[in-house]
């Protein structure tokens, strides 16, 4: 039913996944590619894994990732985020991922996001549906945002943080609950799987989201850009939703937005 390269996939986060299982709770190396966005020794030697493996496997394929950078985003490229929670992991909260995921000329065709110590595995394939761990994904039947429970995040621009915290505090008065755990990953998966029925967040790159993307699409979602615009692999913003509560979400976005620019 899959291809092998999902298989490969799978394979391999599960691999990585076993490594940051292992170090979980150990004396962690920390350093610090800014001011509060952090790198640890672990990150290496996971993304060195998985990069190991995929020149082992398929040597002509480019590759993207977080530490390393690698080789390009052109053809056929394996996008990888080797811990995606790593300020969680080095604090010892429960909240990582490995992801990886997989685009040709462009299109994503490939999504895995495992969590090791709950030991859940999301993956997706285009067009053959999104699966934890063998259960076939749908996102929720959520219609109204009252209701809804969203995720979110904060980058570290801090210009931007200012933005989201409006918007946080519209959504905060219009929706059930936002949730904000520190893993894009796991939040679009999340969403995939009818955890959460909505998320948006500014300034993640292309490893943060590109697994979960296809997760939320798979699963019936929608993703776009804030305005409801095409989404596309590398974009500052994203908003993701069930589908049934998006256009409530780009309001509310858009009145966070509008009050925003008047206090100036």
């Amino acid at each position: 039913m899959f291809s092998e390269k999902l298989e490969f996939a799978i394979e391999v986060a599960r691999g990585a996944g076993k490594i940051l299982r292992e170090n979980y709770g150990k004396s962690k190396e920390i350093n610090f590619k800014g001011e509060i966005d952090l790198v640890t020794n672990v990150d290496l030697q996971s993304e060195k894994f998985i990069i190991s493996q995929i020149k082992g496997k398929y040597p002509d394929d480019k590759i993207l990732a977080e530490e390393s950078g690698e080789s390009g985003t052109g053809g056929n490229v394996w996008i990888i985020d080797p811990l995606d929670g790593t300020t969680n992991f080095a604090h010892d909260y429960p909240k990582f991922a490995v992801s990886i995921g997989y685009v040709e000329d462009g299109v994503i065709k490939i999504g895995v996001i495992y969590d090791p110590l709950l030991d859940e595995l999301f993956y997706a394939e285009r067009g053959k549906g999104a699966f934890l761990n063998g259960k076939k994904l749908k996102v929720s039947e959520i219609g109204n945002l009252q209701v809804a429970l969203l995720a979110t995040g904060f980058t570290y621009d801090v210009k931007v943080t200012g933005k989201n915290l409006s918007e946080f505090r519209h959504f905060v008065l219009t929706v059930q609950g936002v949730r904000r755990d520190g893993s894009a990953a796991l939040n679009l998966a999340y969403l995939a799987a009818g955890r959460f029925d909505g998320f948006w967040e500014y300034g993640l790159k292309p490893w943060d989201v590109v697994a979960g993307v296809l997760l939320v699409e798979e699963a019936g979602g929608r993703v776009t850009d804030m305005s409801g615009g095409e989404y596309k692999i590398g974009s500052y913003e994203i908003l993701a939703s069930n589908g049934k509560i998006h256009g409530e979400m780009i309001e509310v976005l858009k009145k966070a937005r509008e009050e925003q620019d008047g206090e100036k």
